[in-house]
């Protein structure tokens, strides 16, 4: 169980001696070692949470901060969208905090919009568009939701990682994959293997607490811990940038559009420099564990690639309902893969029957909203041995363990919905 199966006799030895000299020279230490295995909104605001209440970690990134869909998110915020389910709390407890760590951080992109139901068709002649730039074939422009908000998630997970950094003993390992965990005869947590993808070398950073907070990727800890079960479909999604325009920085609003003729479903967030982001471009992929595991042709971040037809699709539906920002075509195209648990709901609490292991992933389309409240919370159960900021019961990943049988093909293949 100290290395990963299948690595050698030597590497074994390396990073078994590593351990040892790195557990005797800690041996003195009150606060726990924490490596933080992922470098995206979940695992940098778990290590900003950590720092805040005095807790330096490690975090081991592939390619580099917010690769994934934590740096290509819309950052749309609405805190009553969860009313009435399990996700309720982590809805109304995040919403709140967005507003607080925009402050305490100095973000410039955070903001109160409102939010537009939108479809398109013939033009709204005998009335005024809600917004100037929405001035194309619009037929229903109406209010859906007045306290929404938008964050532009590259610049919230960046400025997290900043402070968490700032804490002595806080490191940043990049161009690292992790392939391991390491634990006692006790199942207690002692170390992380990572290999340094320059080198290809293998180094144990020696732990008590390790925190999988990997998107999709996090599927692999199944490997790492016996018994884990993290059933994970990664979706694969096309997002547009548009040029900037002084009409969108001075009228924010989200628009939600019906689908449209290019089976597309707009999801459409001005951002307060006045870029405009598109997402809902329709053509999702479901991408399966087997394809996310070492091996994989999305084993990695920067393995992910844009589907030119839906950008072509995306954009003529966007320039049909905003002629003055759409008509130049998107400035940037790029995907994401959010990570999805059949039940659509995130998987956050400790690995069963281990010491130290806690994950951190699976949030879906709602990523950037219930960040804080997730991370917030799961570094009260790593530090104090309950959450207080938000239940996390009904997330953790014991749902996924059957007493008596392990998993079959029926559930690795059930299908995600996207749901709300």
């Amino acid at each position: 169980r100290a290395v990963r199966p299948g690595a050698s006799a030597s590497r074994a030895s390396r990073v078994t001696r590593a351990a040892a000299s790195a557990d005797a020279s800690d041996a003195s230490r009150d606060k726990p070692r924490v490596v933080i295995l992922g470098g995206g909104i979940q695992g940098c605001a778990t290590a900003y949470f950590l720092a805040q209440r005095g807790v330096p970690s490690t975090i081991v990134e592939r390619v580099e901060i917010a690769a994934a869909a934590s740096g290509k998110a819309g950052g749309f915020l609405a805190g009553g969208w969860g009313d009435g389910g399990v996700t309720q709390e982590l809805h109304r407890v995040s919403f709140a905090l967005h507003e607080t760590l925009a402050e305490t951080l100095g973000l410039t992109t955070y903001r109160k919009i409102p939010t537009l139901s939108v479809a398109g068709g013939a033009s709204l002649s005998d009335q005024k568009p809600p917004v100037s730039w929405l001035d194309g074939d619009v037929a229903r422009a109406e209010l859906m939701d007045e306290n929404t908000a938008q964050v532009t998630p590259a610049e919230l997970v960046r400025r997290m990682h900043e402070e968490s950094q700032k804490l002595p003993g806080a490191r940043t390992v990049l161009g690292a994959e992790s392939i391991g965990v390491a634990c006692d005869e006790e199942n207690r947590v002692i170390g992380v293997d990572v290999r340094h993808e320059s080198s290809n070398e293998i180094e144990r950073i020696a732990c008590d607490v390790v925190v999988v907070a990997m998107g999709p990727w996090s599927v692999r800890a199944e490997e790492w811990f016996e018994g884990l079960q993290v059933p994970m479909t990664g979706i694969k999604s096309v997002s547009l940038l548009f040029e900037a325009s002084d009409a969108v920085a001075n009228e924010p609003a989200a628009l939600f559009c019906a689908e449209d003729e290019n089976a597309c479903h707009l999801e459409v967030y001005p951002r307060s420099t006045g870029e405009v982001y598109i997402c809902g471009c329709g053509g999702s992929e479901y991408v399966d564990e087997t394809r996310l595991m070492p091996g994989g042709d999305l084993e990695s971040a920067a393995k992910v690639t844009t589907d030119q037809s839906r950008v072509a699709a995306a954009s003529k539906s966007f320039a049909g309902l905003s002629k003055s920002v759409g008509a130049g075509g998107p400035r940037k195209t790029q995907t994401c893969m959010r990570p999805c648990a059949p039940d659509a709901l995130p998987v956050i609490g400790a690995v069963p029957g281990y010491e130290g292991a806690f994950i951190n992933c699976a949030h879906n389309c709602w990523g950037i909203l219930w960040a804080p409240a997730s991370a917030k919370a799961l570094a009260e159960l790593i530090l104090d041995g309950a959450a207080t900021t938000a239940r996390l019961d009904v997330f953790s990943p014991r749902r996924f363990s059957p007493a008596k049988k392990t998993r079959g093909r029926k559930m690795r293949d059930e299908d995600v919905g996207e749901q709300w």
